[in-house]
């Protein structure tokens, strides 16, 4: 429980809003002087209680740490000194004159972050020098990154659409291969196609034709080998029914594409809708209540298939399930906490935080897990220091809040091969949009969801690169992440062309990698998959799967974790494929085996085949299809 400590006397210098905000408090239901906080509601190691006699006697709660008491040059003084009611019960009293309740927690501690050094807490490495400042980044089955840049942002003669080799990486030139979109991806989507050859899709843009766009290209060539495949687009032969800027996009259990939301571009009325491809024939687009009631705050709503059925949509500060077939709401979940004094805070576009899927286990019956990490407030645009978690297929789900080491606005996060996550990039104030946010967010964090809540985040390296508005993070084929982009348009930090890795520590630790090899790399449900390995640390064997990922505002469309079965006899190891559609949707997955903590180098594989025949889609002449 909470222990008064009596009253504070204030220097001549008030503490700040940002020194009485900089902690919160949680898990634990708080009485001060009067006023009681639900334990969803609090979360601190310290919370002071003021009244400030010039604002009418008005009791307020601060937060913060004792650091800050001592900060502001306060003295402790006698509880006698505290002799002002409070105005919400008299019986109390809440400060008096220039002084401040204070209290303090005193059990055992609510949030616990880890502070590693050394190797132990990553690096960050320049990679290249970039040629654009992307708007979106994908890894390709070719082993190659693709980036998509907005037009304007660039030099004048950008093509908008480039491919990044990393074998090649001492000589720029033949690293970045120059490609090309014809109309402006500015704020589109991205996923990876479930087809055989793994075609990548943007659908979405800025403004005109732009926002009905469809991009389709085939990634060829391989590391140290040019391909020579381009973007394809024709809108007057493909196009989407509405057009949509800043909409999300994902495969579903059936191999088709669901695209969610959006507005009709160039700062314009919202479309509220969803709609499929390939477009099922007489089938228009699906309306939305809620994505009318919750414009503007709604877009890149972040989207995930369920393993027991249904469609998590998480947008604005709300969540739902949809039917797969309908898109009908199932279940409405309560609503994500926000902050401490703003419960009405948002998770997505324009204040945007940062999701992922937690990962899953065989036998794969647990329910899975989704964590949003940031955001901030409509307004004010204060940015949010905490992630919310929950299980959506529970019976009663609700939300577990966890507090971050620092706030962060328009970060990414991404998923690495061992079941951890880092969340990197973004700001420390604001909201998502051109000068909109302030104070860069240069530390990177390790969220390790096998931890006890509360107790899973480590504080790790810094960048001196300010990775603001439209920047991006993907993990690579040799477990690091790629670090990308920056347009912040905010006449303080520049638009970014420079390309960063971050190592994590599990590349650090001076092990030998492990290796494998395998010769099926498509795969069915509930198949024995055999891979021959080499585990140079002595196992034990793991392997984890990731989806192929899209990131851009803090959105990795089509990220997924996954540890399946695997049993091995010598050097001779064999893993279950995930069991059905719903908990490994069709598509591209990174195979990794892990040798204790470390990581080999990743295969493609494809998961649960082309059930919708995108293959053979579209049918119009300036467009390849790779077949079935």
């Amino acid at each position: 429980m909470a222990e008064g400590y009596g009253s504070i006397k204030s220097s001549t210098r008030t503490p700040t809003r940002q020194q009485l905000a900089s902690a919160n408090v949680r898990n634990s239901a708080i009485k001060l002087r009067g006023w009681s906080m639900a334990p969803s509601v609090v979360s601190a190691t310290t919370i002071l209680a003021t009244s400030y006699l010039f604002s009418i006697l008005t009791f307020e709660l601060g937060c913060g740490d004792v650091v800050d008491i001592a900060a502001a040059g306060s003295t402790v003084a006698p509880e006698t000194d505290c002799n002002v009611a409070c105005s919400g019960d008299k019986t109390y009293v809440c400060g008096g004159g220039n002084r401040l309740s204070w209290y303090q927690w005193k059990g055992t501690p609510l949030y616990v972050w880890n502070y590693p050094t050394g190797p132990a807490a990553g690096r960050y490495e320049m990679l290249i020098g970039g040629v654009c400042i992307p708007l979106l980044t994908t890894p390709g089955v070719n082993g190659k990154y693709t980036f998509v840049e907005k037009y304007g942002t660039g030099p004048p003669n950008s093509t908008g659409a480039y491919e990044l080799d990393v074998s090649q990486i001492s000589n720029p030139s033949l690293a970045w291969r120059t490609m090309h979109v014809k109309t402006d991806v500015f704020c589109s989507a991205s996923i990876t196609l479930p087809d055989k050859v793994g075609r990548q899709i943007n659908i979405g843009g800025w403004s005109g034709t732009s926002t009905f766009g469809v991009r389709l290209y085939w990634p060829d060539g391989s590391p140290g080998v040019p391909g020579t495949n381009d973007w394809q687009e024709n809108v007057n032969e493909l196009s989407l029914q509405q057009g949509r800027w800043y909409p999300s996009a994902m495969v579903m259990t059936n191999g088709s594409i669901l695209i969610v939301g959006g507005e009709t571009g160039s700062n314009g009325p919202p479309v509220p809708t969803l709609e499929i491809l390939p477009r099922p024939a007489g089938a228009g687009t699906v309306f939305m209540d809620w994505l009318q009631r919750t414009d503007p705050y709604n877009l890149y709503p972040f989207l995930a298939v369920l393993p027991s059925g249904g469609i998590f949509v998480a947008y604005y500060n709300e969540a739902r399930i949809l039917d797969e077939r309908t898109f009908a709401t199932i279940k409405t979940l309560p609503n994500a906490p926000g902050a401490v004094n703003n419960p009405g805070a948002g998770r997505t576009y324009p204040l945007e935080g940062t999701s992922m899927l937690l990962p899953q286990y065989a036998p794969f019956t647990a329910p899975l897990g989704i964590i949003i990490c940031g955001g901030s407030t409509i307004g004010a645009a204060i940015a949010l220091d905490n992630c919310v978690s929950t299980t959506p297929e529970s019976a009663n789900p609700q939300w577990t809040l966890e507090r971050m080491p620092s706030q962060r606005v328009i970060s990414c996060m991404t998923a690495l091969p061992d079941g951890t996550y880092m969340i990197l990039n973004g700001a420390h104030q604001g909201a998502a949009g051109f000068g909109l946010a302030t104070d860069p967010n240069l530390n990177a964090v390790l969220y390790d969801p096998s931890k006890p809540v509360n107790q899973r985040m480590s504080v790790m390296a810094n960048t001196t690169i300010a990775r603001m508005y439209h920047s991006e993070a993907i993990l690579m084929q040799d477990g690091r992440v790629l670090v990308s982009g920056s347009d912040p348009q905010d006449g303080k930090n520049p638009q970014e062309y420079r390309v960063e890795v971050f190592v994590p520590p599990y590349l650090l630790q001076g092990r030998a990698r492990p290796s494998f090899t395998i010769a099926n790399k498509d795969w069915t449900y509930g198949a024995s998959i055999p891979i021959t390995v080499t585990l140079p640390n002595g196992g034990p064997a793991r392997v984890s799967l990731l989806g192929a990922e899209s990131s851009t505002h803090g959105n990795s469309m089509g990220q997924r974790t996954l540890f399946p079965a695997v049993s091995c006899a010598g050097t001779t190891c064999t893993i279950t494929s995930p069991p059905n559609v719903r908990v490994a949707p069709p598509g591209w997955y990174q195979l990794f085996l892990l040798d204790g903590p470390t990581p080999s180098t990743s295969a493609w594989v494809r998961i649960g085949g082309d059930p919708a025949g995108l293959g053979n889609w579209p049918n119009f002449p300036d467009f390849k299809k790779p077949g079935v």
